[in-house]
Formats: C-alpha cells, sequence, structure tokens
C-alpha cells in the first residue's frame, strides 16, 4: 500500500511511525498547506514527495490510500476529495464536526465501495476488546448499568504544555475556532468505549456541560474560552442498560485516563486505560456473592493502523467505518440540543 499522509500536525507523528513499521506499507507522500513543516516532517519520515495541496497530490496520483490527519473542520472537504479520487481512507475522529457532514461522508463511502476506516484510537485497547466479548457471550448476563468516563486534566497542570499560551490547546477551548469543547474533542472516544464495550448502541441521550472561568471576560488574546470544559450525559443503550458518561479537562490527578464499569446480572467487569497503561478486571461466577474482582489477561490486539492496511490490501471495510463514526457523531450533535432544550431526546 502507498500511503499518503494527509496533514503533518502533531497526530500525524502517530501515523507516520505506526504506517512506517508495517510490512508492505510504503510512506509516499505529506501533504500540508505549511511548505515548511511539510518538508520537515517528510524528512523526519524519510517521505520521498512533498506537496502544499491535496489536488496536486490527487493529481500526482501516485497513492492507493491516505490517512487524513487535517484539524477537524477539514476532514469533510478533504476526505470527500481523496474518495472521489478513489482513494481508501482512514480519517482522524471526529469523521466532521456534525452529523449532517459525517452522513454525507459515510454515505459517499459507502457508494464507492471503498475501504474506509475512523482512526478511534482506544479500539487498540485490548482489556476494551476482551471485555466487549464477554459481553456478547453473556459472561456477565444482561447489561444493567454502564458507567464510563474520560477523565484529563492540562486545565489544572502543565504536564502537557502551558495551555495559556499555546495554540494547540487554546483553539480547542474556543467555538469560534471550531472547537465542540470536551464534549466534540474526546466525547466520541468514550462514547465509542462505552457503547463497543456494552455492545449496544445508544438510544436516547441527556446531557450537561459547562465552560468555567479560566481569564478575564474567559478570553486570552483571539481566543473566546467558550466551548465546554466538562460534559456528563445519562444515555439508554438499545440492550436496556442505564449507562452514565461523562468527560472532563479539569479532572485534577489524571492525566489521561478512560474508564468503563459494565455491571451486569450476573457480573461485572472494568476497563480503565491511562498513560501507566490498561487492565481488565471482573467480578464473575461465585466471586458476585463477595464483590471479589480479580484481574484478566487481556493479551494484544492489532493496532487500527495495522487493521487498516490488511483491510486496504483485502478490499474490506472493517470497524469502525464511516457509518459507525456518523452514528456518534449523531450522539453527540443531539447531546447539545439537549442541552440547549434542557430536555431527553431519542437518538
Amino acid at each position: 500500500m502507498r500511503l499518503l499522509i494527509l496533514g503533518t500536525g502533531g497526530m500525524a507523528k502517530a501515523h507516520a511511525q505506526h504506517f512506517a513499521a508495517i510490512p508492505g506499507v510504503s510512506l509516499v507522500g505529506a501533504v500540508d498547506v505549511d511548505p515548511s513543516r511539510a518538508k520537515a516532517f517528510a524528512d523526519m519520515h524519510d517521505i520521498p514527495n512533498v506537496f502544499t495541496s491535496l489536488d496536486d497530490a490527487i493529481a500526482w496520483n501516485g497513492f492507493d490510500a491516505a490517512t487524513n490527519v487535517t484539524p477537524d473542520r477539514a476532514h469533510h472537504p478533504t476526505t470527500l476529495a481523496l474518495l472521489a479520487a478513489g482513494k481508501h481512507v482512514m480519517c482522524e475522529k471526529p469523521l466532521a464536526e456534525t452529523y449532517a457532514k459525517a452522513d454525507e461522508m459515510a454515505r459517499v463511502a459507502e457508494a464507492s465501495g471503498l475501504v474506509n476506516m475512523v482512526n478511534l484510537t482506544y479500539r487498540n485497547v485490548a482489556p476494551l476488546q476482551v471485555a466487549r466479548t464477554m459481553v456478547l457471550a453473556g459472561e456477565i448476563g444482561h447489561v444493567r448499568h454502564v458507567e464510563a468516563s474520560y477523565l484529563q486534566s492540562w486545565l489544572v497542570s502543565k504536564a502537557w504544555g502551558n495551555w495559556a499560551t499555546e495554540s494547540q490547546w487554546l483553539w480547542r477551548l474556543s467555538t469560534r475556532h471550531g472547537s465542540n469543547g470536551v464534549l466534540g474533542d474526546v466525547g466520541i472516544h468514550i462514547l465509542d468505549f462505552a457503547s463497543y464495550g456494552a455492545a449496544s448502541d445508544v438510544e436516547h441521550v441527556f446531557a450537561r456541560m459547562k465552560a468555567f472561568d479560566k481569564a478575564p471576560d474567559n478570553r486570552i488574546g483571539e481566543y473566546d474560552l467558550d466551548a465546554n470544559d466538562s460534559f456528563t450525559m445519562t444515555v439508554d443503550f438499545a440492550n436496556g442498560a442505564l449507562g452514565v458518561i461523562h468527560a472532563s479537562r479539569w479532572a485534577t490527578g489524571h492525566l489521561n485516563e478512560l474508564r468503563l464499569r459494565m455491571h451486569g446480572d450476573r457480573g461485572a467487569l472494568e476497563v480503565v486505560h491511562s498513560t501507566e497503561g490498561s487492565r481488565l478486571r471482573g467480578c464473575l461466577g461465585e466471586d458476585v456473592e463477595k464483590a471479589i474482582w480479580r484481574d484478566i489477561d487481556a493479551g494484544s490486539v492489532l493496532t487500527n493502523y495495522q487493521r487498516f492496511a490488511a483491510a486496504v490490501e483485502a478490499r474490506i471495510t472493517i470497524e469502525p467505518g464511516f457509518r459507525h463514526a456518523a452514528d456518534l457523531q449523531k450522539v453527540l450533535d443531539l447531546a447539545m440540543e439537549t442541552e440547549k432544550e434542557r430536555r431527553e431526546l431519542a437518538v
């Protein structure tokens, strides 16, 4: 597979490193509107061709697939252009800023027959994959209650940099700069983490969100700091379970942690993924009576990058595809509406 990397910002480095390590994958081109950044990225990863526009790369046509690592608002037009050119596409999350755009991308991809995938990073977490398998096998019985959280602390500490002085963080706090806050940034991750682990889609949603005061008049330079910093969400799953999902950038003591607990009428499972690693625990069988939790070996799984490369070779689309990401975006869009209207909405 000859791969084009579209966008050469921070996340693109991870894409380049992962794809370069896969046998049979060649990094053949890099695209960025900033010529110096594109060249520096290409030099770092031994990429022979550099472009400052996607149109030029498509005209060159020396690639089979692309990984789209552009800013969120650019996903829609650039991905549609790649599909129109007959290229397989992996796209960073979220697929688009709105369900309408994400749905269009999914419909075009489905009609094209091309391989499409959204890089929902935490599908790479082996304990999540094993937990889902156990839920589907009925090992915890009927799922009744689901708890999921995504906790970050970069508005509290400077472990990831100084958010108040660096544009890479400030834009995430400003709706005028294209941010839907923590809901739009990591909401799709924890929503996928919960629904994938529980093996069930969301049917109803109600959300509350808040942007806390962070600076005088909540403004720093050109950035209005009005995007939500924290959200809480209650959901009904199609399998009948009730869910509580929340995320925050004010979670002091947590650099980057996802946690999922699923309680069934025969047992329970807990998945924790953080900067310190991943863990799966279960309360099963006779342990249910005494509430004893034991560690479960989850082994390892293929990464999204490996699975995308294999899918392109086989010409078969595998999950998480564009349609799944569009459905998640619909839930997130409705969550925004429930905040405005203060009422639950059906998906």
